[in-house]
């Protein structure tokens, strides 16, 4: 299985995605990307962020409001490679 990758569109940085990371948010924390959150559970919607390219998986619907284009990292992870804005 290829590994999934996050390119942040402001700088053009690739960041792996670790097995051991359960979604994205841990995802950008491990590599010391300051996200606002407050739940890490889907339900506030606070970690709101841009999806440029690519798709994201959750494990479960998230409770939150998201609009087309957005995704919640604290609760999915990346199928593949994805682009995003912070």
């Amino acid at each position: 299985m290829s590994r999934s990758v996050v390119i942040l569109r402001s700088s053009g940085t690739r960041l792996e995605c670790a097995e051991e990371h359960p979604n994205l948010l841990a995802t950008l924390e491990a590599h010391n990307l300051c996200v606002e959150f407050q739940c890490r559970e889907g339900y506030c919607g606070s970690c709101r962020m841009r999806l440029l390219k690519g798709e994201v998986q959750y494990a479960e619907a998230p409770l939150a409001f998201i609009q087309q284009g957005e995704f919640l990292p604290c609760c999915c992870k990346a199928k593949g490679e994805i682009e995003i804005e912070l």
